[in-house]
């Protein structure tokens, strides 16, 4: 099978790399610095499960080929530009496997080319680029899963995984790829949220019952939500958030808080924002998630 990874960064960059390293046919589709920063360094991993350095093979929007499995590694304010970016590399029976954050990705990528091309997609891994465009990671999870969005464990699912097969990394198919979906969401909605509004890794937060009533308020009110609009959310799941919560490490900051320690974009609109609409379109209250937007919005990255 033909791999393409669209962008070699934190997330799509570590599990391209690994598949790669197994010997898989694998391409990188990046803009030309990027590219020519690979082509001097290759795409280097510095990780707790093994360093790696590979020559990776890489592609601009300005060239041409078909692949049958793309998976989109990027921030989701770039869907827009990457559905247009990827569409010369895609043909009638490619396989496309979003790996963001949220789930409005979902039915835009299929009304952009077909229900059957999109499957289900979603990744576990602490890792940011360095200054030399190396990828670090650092947690003991590095986790892909991937599946129909139907459950169903079809050919085309079962050829990937054994593409997959081997590598170094947790890489698993899921036969409810979209309840775990829903289930991120709800986590890193609320993690990214209260670390961005209190300046804090999560640890301080949670052990102050102040923290703790704030954490637990906004997966209620999440869960208010996802359920209003019927997603395949668990019983219970709230309260299985907060101990998973109490497990992450005292120092751990979200992937948002960091980005805007570097003035970077942030997932705003597709994460808390798209919950909010959710929220007015069934006149559910949610007070919590409200404040963490409104304070969202008063950053202003540098590099927009």
């Amino acid at each position: 099978m033909k791999f393409l990874i669209v962008g070699a960064g934190a997330v799509g960059g570590y599990f391209g790399a690994r598949l790669a390293e197994k010997g898989e046919d694998v391409t990188f589709l990046v803009r030309e610095k990027r590219k020519e920063q690979m082509k001097k360094r290759g795409l280097r991993i510095q990780s707790i499960h093994g360093n790696t350095t590979i020559q990776a093979k890489t592609i601009t929007m300005e060239d041409t080929g078909l692949f049958d499995v793309v998976l989109l590694g990027t921030k989701a304010y770039h869907l827009e530009n990457v559905i247009e970016t990827i569409r010369p590399f895609i043909h009638d029976q490619t396989v496309i496997i979003p790996m963001l954050n949220g789930i409005a990705h979902l039915d835009r990528l299929r009304k952009a080319f077909s229900t059957e091309q999109v499957i289900g997609g979603l990744c576990f891994i602490e890792s940011t680029l360095n200054e030399f465009g190396d990828i670090v990671q650092t947690s003991q999870i590095h986790r892909f899963v991937f599946g129909e969005l139907n459950g169903e464990r079809s050919e085309r699912v079962k050829k990937i995984e054994a593409a997959f097969a081997g590598t170094n990394a947790m890489i698993e198919v899921s036969d409810s790829v979209l309840t775990e979906m829903w289930h991120k969401y709800m986590f890193i909605t609320t993690m990214s949220g209260v670390t961005t509004l209190y300046n804090q890794p999560v640890g301080p937060i949670r052990e102050l019952p102040s923290g703790e009533k704030v954490i637990r308020g906004l997966f209620a009110e999440i869960g208010a939500i996802m359920r209003a609009v019927g997603a395949p959310i668990a019983d219970q799941v709230e309260e299985k958030q907060w101990k998973q919560m109490g497990g992450v490490e005292y120092e751990m900051k979200s992937s948002m808080q960091r980005d805007m320690e570097k003035g970077l974009p942030i997932e705003r609109e597709h994460l808390q924002g798209y919950l909010l609409k959710l929220a007015e379109l069934h006149q559910i209250q949610a007070p919590i998630l409200a404040t963490i937007y409104t304070n969202l919005l008063f950053y202003h990255p540098e590099s927009s």
